[in-house]
């Protein structure tokens, strides 16, 4: 298709870096005023979902809380499903006059709920950090050993401008952070290399087959890389995508996170691999190309 053998990708990577250092920083700046909803799973106490066959109001419920002695519970209801979530740990016997209570209500709703003590959530917060940190690292080895550092110190950094506006998009709209949430991330993180890595492979096999004298030799090659890659790495991410989308709007309410997350992580990944990562090798190959020709 001619539009892309004529798209200047490396040219246009400057509007785009301004764009990502922009929602980078709108991104510091959001968790650091609202920081992140973390679920039951990285706060200590109880999360109790229950599923309706009726709508419930939280009004309706409140009045239960009170007599449980547990008011601080924050109720959020929907037209089949309300969650409260306790920040303190919910005993056997209030768990129990709350479920018989409900049942009052709906005597057909059915009840989860999920418990965590303090040293469990900072267990599971420290070992999804841990899980992101060694992810992480291991591409950065496999990359630098499969091409060279320089595509290892691109990858790295669109896959963390991904994953980062991920966790902003979650921050500013307030949605919960889970496990699921850390496995989206990973999932992500996954789909990403891969994309990047297609270009990369296209880049260095171009290499091989042609001499870059000058700066613009090299910017036509990663042009042409691009071009040449560009459709699959969209029908890819498309795909998924879609699949993701339809998760998220059909699939159960245990899931819901983990799609919308892949969702918005698949578009920032195709984004990222075209318009961040490959124009950033070029920047990096570029003053290698500098030094060498000074020295000469």
């Amino acid at each position: 298709m001619s539009f892309k053998k004529n798209l200047d990708y490396v040219h246009l990577s400057k509007y785009f870096y301004t764009t990502s250092i922009v929602l980078t920083i709108a991104g510091i700046i959001c968790l650091s005023l609202f920081g992140l909803n973390y679920s039951v799973d990285f706060k200590a106490g109880s999360n109790v979902d229950i599923s309706l066959s009726k709508p419930l109001t939280a009004d309706q419920v409140k009045p239960i809380l009170k007599q449980i002695g547990a008011e601080d519970g924050v109720i959020s209801a929907g037209k089949d499903r309300m969650t409260i979530r306790f920040p303190a740990t919910l005993s056997e016997d209030n768990d129990k006059k709350l479920k018989d209570e409900v049942l009052k209500l709906d005597d057909k709703a059915s009840f989860e709920v999920n418990t965590v003590d303090p040293e469990m959530a900072k267990e599971l917060a420290r070992n999804a950090m841990w899980s992101v940190l060694f992810a992480s690292i291991g591409i950065i080895i496999y990359v630098s050993i499969r091409f060279e550092w320089r595509f290892a110190i691109a990858a790295i950094v669109a896959l963390l401008h991904d994953a980062f506006l991920v966790i902003s998009v979650f921050s500013l709209l307030r949605l919960e952070v889970d496990l699921t949430f850390i496995t989206a991330v990973l999932t992500i993180i996954g789909y990403s290399i891969n994309d990047t890595i297609v270009i990369f492979d296209r880049i260095r096999e171009n290499l091989r087959f042609g001499k870059q004298k000058t700066r613009q030799d090299l910017i036509n090659l990663v042009n042409q890389s691009i071009a040449q890659t560009i459709m699959r790495s969209i029908y890819t991410a498309l795909t998924v995508f879609v699949a993701a989308f339809f998760l998220f709007l059909l699939g159960g309410e245990s899931i819901r996170m983990f799609s919308l997350a892949m969702v918005i992580g698949l578009l920032f990944g195709a984004y990222s691999s075209i318009f961040i990562a490959s124009p950033l090798w070029f920047a990096l190959k570029s003053r290698q190309k500098n030094k060498t020709a000074k020295a000469a």
